[in-house]
């Protein structure tokens, strides 16, 4: 408050209050020789260094200066308080006393939550006081360790390649003509390894078994639509998954679902062959045709079924048309692989592999498996209910982990299959679709199309993903699948634009590359002060680069379906990593430009470097030495 003025009368101050403002309009005329006239000021000011003060969860302190202004003539010692701060935060105060400025020091423990919290600082002396508020960014604390963390992964090595899905048939097979002025370059930059093409309906080639034979009986025109251009890009070798068998007089039931009778396994298994020889070996002959593949790369990798846990086959049969299939095409090419399997796994009950593996893995005498066996598959999905929350998704997915933790642990009941990798080859947010008429296949409800397939939520929720399943020693995760909607794409169908669901996935695959042949990054131990709402992973390469992963998969309500999600703060620390030639930092959320991609940033080299993200979202570092 500024100096007081005693007058006795009320004219008085009537005549002051004119010629004051008299001197505020005309400065010069009233000042008559003696200076400008200020007016009192009305109280104090406090300005404080930063609106935000970041307070990492080991207790690394943080401060925050003040400053306060008075009007002459105010007396006094002044006083800073700070209000608004949660539990588990220390406050420390430098008090200015007689001076100007003050320090705020705040130290988190890891038993606050991370977070944002509003706080307020006030500064008063015996006059007048004044607030002003900042934010509290509780940070996550995360040391990487210059050591191995040999129980993740496969004895400590992360060899997770990204890849994505293709599924020929009437209603997508025009997708590459349709945009040949795109693709297939944007399928070959992503760089998908054994991309899985899984034809159905009218893509199934085999469309009769006439006796005597015909050349009508074979028509490969839109399943070679798809086939053909997946066959000339990246590694040229795709996983051929022949999902169904063809529709032929006695073969399927009235639900479309393979009869296992001696005479459909070998009519299936005879089906089978021709589809290697047609790709591998030169192709065959049929009712007077020759049916032959123009590509010259061969299809090393075969998945064997789709989903027989939820298409009518018990486990042991299974196991007989497996045994019965893989021969007969193994006798045609003894180089190709096999992918087994590939079970509905999204609901926990249904595709439980509890309900699988123990027939399937059995000894081989005693009902198991006798066939080659290059692989065991599994499919991930986080719900079938568009209506399910986000927190429900983000929490199927330690689900994920514990499925393919039983694969391996099953697998060592067989000497022979012990060194058997496991492949997610199928994974997406929401397994539902429009089974016609707008209909959901799941529910039986009007079909939704669950956005979160290719918004920010998806590039948090991959990213956990992908850090939980690799660090649980999965081999491959492929994206279900590349040209759909906004549900499923990673391309739109229809325009060919990509989503961000493409981004995520391109960068997934380049920040942590596990090529064919490789022997995988080291997956480094961490010490991190919370694990509930954001995923770290760090790996280092053979030549020491190290890379890491921050997805934040914070929900900020418990009933969001679609949400924004909640900022988090991460501080790591790479000070036991040594010093480091770049850095750089790519981030995937609802801010990325999905026409071009996220841009790669460099960031100044420290021991302790900071990653922020405002919601849904992953961040990717790379630290070159």
């Amino acid at each position: 408050m500024g100096p007081r003025l005693n007058f006795e009368s009320a004219m008085h101050r009537k005549l002051v209050l004119s010629l004051l403002a008299c001197c505020a309009t005309f400065a010069v005329g009233c000042a008559g020789g003696g200076g400008q006239v200020t007016p009192p000021m009305n109280g104090i000011t406090l300005t404080l260094g930063s609106s935000m003060v970041l307070a990492p969860q080991d207790g690394t302190p943080a401060q925050l200066s003040a400053t306060i202004a008075r009007p002459a003539g105010d007396s006094g010692a002044l006083t800073l308080s700070v209000s608004g701060l949660p539990v588990g935060v220390t406050a420390t105060l430098t008090q200015p006393g007689t001076g100007d400025s003050g320090t705020l020091t705040l130290t988190a423990s890891p038993s606050v939550a991370a977070g944002t919290y509003a706080a307020s600082m006030k500064a008063q002396d015996p006059a007048s006081s004044a607030t002003q508020t900042f934010s509290l960014v509780v940070a996550i604390a995360a040391t990487v360790n210059n050591s191995v963390a040999t129980n993740e992964g496969l004895n400590g090595k992360l060899n997770e390649f990204m890849s994505t899905s293709f599924q020929p048939a009437e209603w997508d097979y025009q997708f590459f003509p349709n945009h040949a002025t795109l693709e297939p370059a944007q399928l070959n930059t992503l760089g998908s390894q054994h991309i899985r093409i899984q034809g159905l309906s009218q893509a199934i080639p085999m469309k009769a078994n006439s006796q005597p034979q015909q050349a009508s009986d074979w028509d490969f025109t839109e399943l070679d639509a798809v086939v053909q251009p997946v066959l000339s890009v990246v590694d040229n070798s795709p996983e051929f998954q022949i999902a169904v068998a063809p529709n032929l007089p006695g073969m399927l039931d009235s639900s479309g679902h393979f009869i296992v009778n001696t005479a459909n396994l070998n009519t299936f298994a005879a089906y089978c062959a021709n589809l290697v020889r047609y790709y591998n070996k030169g192709g065959f002959d049929w009712g007077g045709a020759h049916f032959q593949s123009p590509s010259p790369h061969a299809i090393t990798w075969w998945g064997i079924f789709n989903e027989y846990n939820i298409n009518g086959l018990t486990p042991s049969e299974y196991v007989q048309l497996y045994d019965a299939v893989v021969p007969a095409m193994l006798a045609v090419d003894p180089t190709i692989k096999f992918s087994a399997l590939e079970l509905s796994d999204y609901d926990y009950q249904v595709g439980d592999p509890r309900n699988n593996l123990p027939t399937f893995l059995s000894a081989a005498n005693a009902g198991g498996v006798n066939a080659q066996v290059n692989v065991l598959s599994t499919h991930f999905y986080s719900t079938c209910n568009q209506k399910d929350t986000d927190a429900t998704l983000f929490a199927s997915i330690p689900g994920f982990v514990s499925d393919v933790k039983y694969f391996y642990q099953e697998l060592q009941l067989r000497p022979d299959l012990a060194g058997v990798p496991v492949w997610v080859t199928e994974n997406n947010v929401n397994a539902d679709y429009d089974k016609g008429g707008g209909i959901s296949a799941c529910n039986g409800t009007a079909f939704v199309t669950d956005l979160r397939g290719t918004s920010a939520f998806f590039a948090a929720w991959r990213a956990y993903a992908f850090s939980q399943l690799g660090k649980a020693g999965n081999a491959a995760l492929y994206h279900w699948d590349y040209d759909a909607d906004a549900q499923f794409g990673e391309v739109d169908y229809t325009t060919g634009n990509k989503y961000l669901s493409y981004w995520v996935d391109y960068w997934l695959a380049r920040t942590f590359p596990a090529p064919p042949g490789s022997s995988g990054m080291d997956i480094l131990a961490l010490t991190v002060t919370e694990t509930l709402t954001v995923e770290i992973l760090a790996a280092r390469a053979s030549d020491g680069t190290v890379n890491v992963l921050v997805a934040d998969h914070a929900v900020h309500s418990s009933t969001d379906n679609n949400g924004t999600g909640d900022p988090r703060t991460v501080v790591l620390d790479f000070s036991a990593l040594g010093n480091f030639s770049s850095v750089s930092e790519v981030t995937m959320d609802k801010n990325t430009n999905v026409a071009n991609g996220p841009i790669q940033v460099s960031l100044m080299r420290a021991p302790k470097l900071t990653v922020s993200l405002g919601g849904y979202g992953a961040a990717l570092l790379t630290l070159k030495p």
